[in-house]
């Protein structure tokens, strides 16, 4: 898969989480990507997704600054 289209498949995973009602909670950094901890407001059901392209890294940070 190109790096584009995994770019798209962790952007569209991103945006489903967030319009089910999830926020991001945690983000944790290492050297194979990000583990963003999203967890859901009313029930309290957490996930976390593991977001390896730089761009898709760029674009939850982004979302992150503007909520």
């Amino acid at each position: 898969m190109s790096e584009y289209q995994e770019f798209l498949t962790e952007r569209d995973k991103i945006d489903f989480l967030i319009q089910k009602g999830f926020k991001i909670e945690r983000v944790t950094e290492n050297l194979s990507g990000a583990f963003v901890l999203f967890k859901h407001s009313e029930n309290k059901r957490s996930v976390t997704l593991h977001v390896q392209t730089a761009n898709a890294r760029k674009y939850f940070s982004n979302l992150l600054i503007h909520s």
